[in-house]
C-alpha cells in the first residue's frame, strides 16, 4: 500500500529507511520488509533525477530491499547443523543501528557546538606567586621508571613485613588498663566497715570490693592497720577464714 511521502532531502538511503521505520512506528528488529519496500520505491519514483550519483545510491538500496523481500517469501530452510537460516534482514538491521547511532551522535555534537556560543572565555589571571611555586618534591623524579604495578608490589611487601612483626598470640590479648583508686577514700571505707561491725571476716570485707585493684588496695590497708595496732586478726586453722576485730581508733596511714 503506497502512502503519500513528502519529498524531503535525506542524507542517504539509510536515512530514508530510518524515517520510514519511525513514521510507521515499527520495530527496527522486525521490519515489515514488504511495507517498507513499497514506500521506499514510491519515494524513489518521485525523487528528482538530476544527480545520478545520489539516485544510484537509492536504487542500490531498492535492489537490496527487493532481494530481501524475495528471500522472505521463500520457505525457511534449516542448515546442516539443524539451525534455521539466518534472517535476511539481519545485515540491514545492523547497518541501520550503526547509522542511527552515528546520526544521534552528530546531533549531540551539533547541540554542543551551538551551546558554546553562550560561553565567554578570558585569559587566565594566575598570580605570579602561584605561577612561580615549585613543589618541594618532584614526584616524577621520585617515582622514576616504577610502574603502578611495581609500586603496588612494593606496598604489599611492606604490609607483609608489618604483619610479620605482630605476635599472633599476644595480639589476641586484651589491653591492660590502669585502674585508678582513691587511697584516702578507700581507707575511710574499709575503716568505717570494720568499725561499724566491730568484728568481721576478711572474706566479707573483700566481697564489698568492685574490682581487682580495689581488692589489692584493701588487702594493703588491712596489713597497715595490723601494723599500727588498730585491728587484730585471727585464723583458727590453715586455709580457714581470717577474723578481723576492731581494736583502737583508726589513724591515717600512708601506702607506699
Amino acid at each position: 500500500m503506497a502512502i503519500p511521502v513528502k519529498l524531503e532531502a535525506f542524507e542517504g538511503p539509510l536515512d530514508l529507511l530510518l524515517h520510514l521505520i519511525e513514521k510507521n512506528k515499527v520495530d527496527i528488529y522486525d521490519i515489515p520488509i514488504s511495507l517498507i519496500t513499497e514506500q521506499y520505491l514510491e519515494y524513489v519514483r518521485n525523487m528528482p533525477k538530476e544527480d545520478l550519483n545520489v539516485v544510484s545510491e537509492f536504487l542500490v538500496m531498492a535492489a537490496t530491499l527487493l532481494d530481501i523481500k524475495c528471500k522472505m517469501l521463500l520457505p525457511k530452510q534449516e542448515t546442516e547443523e539443524g539451525e534455521e537460516e539466518i534472517d535476511p534482514r539481519a545485515e540491514l538491521v545492523q547497518k541501520l543501528l550503526e547509522y542511527k547511532m552515528y546520526k544521534y551522535m552528530s546531533l549531540e555534537l551539533k547541540d554542543m557546538q551551538m551551546g558554546t556560543e553562550r560561553y565567554i572565555y578570558k585569559k587566565p589571571t594566575i598570580p605570579k606567586k602561584v605561577q612561580s611555586y615549585k613543589a618541594p618534591i618532584d614526584y616524577e623524579t621520585l617515582v622514576g621508571d616504577n610502574t603502578l604495578q611495581a609500586l603496588n608490589e612494593l606496598f604489599k611487601v611492606i604490609m607483609k613485613r608489618n604483619e610479620d612483626k605482630i605476635d599472633p598470640i599476644r595480639s589476641g590479648f586484651g589491653k591492660i588498663q590502669r585502674e585508678e583508686v582513691d587511697l584516702d577514700k578507700k581507707q575511710l571505707e574499709v575503716c568505717a566497715y570494720i568499725e561499724s561491725h566491730k568484728k568481721c571476716s576478711f572474706t566479707d570485707l573483700l566481697s564489698q570490693q568492685k574490682s581487682k585493684m580495689d581488692t589489692i588496695v584493701t588487702f594493703l590497708i588491712v596489713l597497715e592497720l595490723i601494723k599500727v595496732g588498730s585491728i587484730d586478726v585471727k585464723q583458727d586453722s590453715t586455709f580457714a577464714d581470717i577474723e578481723i576485730t576492731y581494736k583502737a581508733p583508726f589513724v591515717r596511714i600512708e601506702l607506699s
